[in-house]
């Protein structure tokens, strides 16, 4: 094979941009940067107020263990709260079985989640975070239900969940 100029800098272009998504994807976990939210806390607090999984998944953007948390078969009318500030996520109303082993919603409540691209395992996805706390939630697929095709698969661990007499009015 001969070696060009043009090869040359082809195959050190695609090295660059290898050791690139390498370098993302092997970088420390974090959950989006504190300082664009309503609720900011410090280290230290958000470990004193979560239980250990909480932390890891809302504060360093873990993956609890498929089928692990108990709000995957929650079948009540209620809403799914997060964990770290009790912002009101979604509704039950918007829970689907999407098979993963994973809590997964069609649809958010208004206003209640953020998102952002993460390259964590190498390719792009959306991560969704709370809006108020910018706790990692999960992220969502295009692989979901109608009415939106979405399927928002979040982490039990992120969230808590509430019965409550008034959640017709306001999920």
């Amino acid at each position: 094979m001969e070696f060009s100029k043009r090869n040359f800098l082809l195959t050190g272009g695609v090295m660059a941009a290898t050791i690139g998504i390498a370098i993302k994807a092997f970088k420390p976990k974090e959950a989006v940067a504190a300082e664009q939210f309503k609720i900011i806390k410090t280290d230290d607090e958000w470990r004193r107020e979560l239980t250990p999984e909480q932390y890891s998944v809302l504060r360093k953007a873990d993956t609890e263990v498929p089928g692990s948390s108990p709000l995957n078969a929650e079948k009540r009318v209620g809403l799914f709260v997060c964990a770290g500030c009790e912002n009101r996520l979604f509704s039950s109303r918007h829970k689907f079985e999407s098979g993963t082993g994973w809590p997964s919603f069609w649809q958010p409540l208004d206003d209640a989640v953020g998102q952002k691209t993460d390259y964590l395992i190498g390719y792009p996805r959306t991560e969704i975070h709370c809006a108020d706390c910018g706790g990692h939630l999960g992220h969502v697929f295009s692989d979901g239900p109608r009415p939106t095709g979405k399927r928002y698969c979040m982490n039990g661990a992120a969230m808590e969940f509430w019965v409550n007499d008034l959640v017709e009015t306001v999920a």
